[in-house]
């Protein structure tokens, strides 16, 4: 057994087209964190019935900006979904962090603090965002087995497939980044 650990924070987990857990199938994955003790991502493909406009109300937050409000919300896992997660560009040319972001390699920012919603609604913050409620999770090796009994696909994360491909088109979007034909893939786990 090989002691080698990989690390898949700022890649994409495809869900492969087999994929029988109803939660997952057809998402794609954006991997904020991977370290010894699990993982931690967020599904950018499956929008909610709530818009950011919604979600501002609620949190009894005004937002000028038509566009954002209009933006829909997404499901970003089955872990903690009455909590927003805001992943967003990294704001070093503004100055300023949020209270609780976690920084991912690669420029991008996942906070849960309420003050990136505030500096939204008066009109700074992020220019780019999405924001989920709930996050996917992974205990300490459960994401490698996953990987392994051949539930997802990976490769590295691209933010424009994040924040400005259509939401509809982000599946396949991050299938094009491996370099093949996704329709080539097997829904059955082979083993040499």
């Amino acid at each position: 057994m090989s002691s080698e650990r990989i690390d898949l924070t700022n890649q994409f987990l495809i869900a492969m087209p087999g994929m029988k857990d109803e939660t997952f199938a057809g998402t794609v994955v954006y991997l904020c964190e991977h370290n010894e003790r699990g993982a931690l991502g967020l599904v950018i493909n499956r929008p909610i019935s709530l818009t950011l406009g919604n979600l501002f109300e609620k949190v009894e937050l005004n937002l000028p900006d038509d566009t954002l409000a209009a933006q829909p919300v997404f499901f970003g896992g089955p872990v903690q979904t009455e909590r927003g997660f805001v992943l967003h560009e990294r704001l070093d040319e503004q100055g300023g962090h949020y209270n609780a972001s976690l920084a991912v390699p690669g420029g991008l920012e996942m906070t849960t603090s309420r003050d990136v919603l505030e500096a939204l609604s008066h009109g700074a913050g992020p220019r780019k965002l999405l924001v989920t409620l709930g996050y996917a999770g992974w205990a300490a090796g459960q994401l490698e087995e996953e990987i392994g009994r051949n539930g997802w696909l990976t490769v590295d994360a691209s933010p424009d497939i994040i924040f400005d491909a259509p939401v509809d088109e982000r599946y396949d979007r991050a299938l094009a980044l491996l370099g093949f034909d996704p329709r080539m893939l097997s829904q059955e786990a082979g083993h040499a």
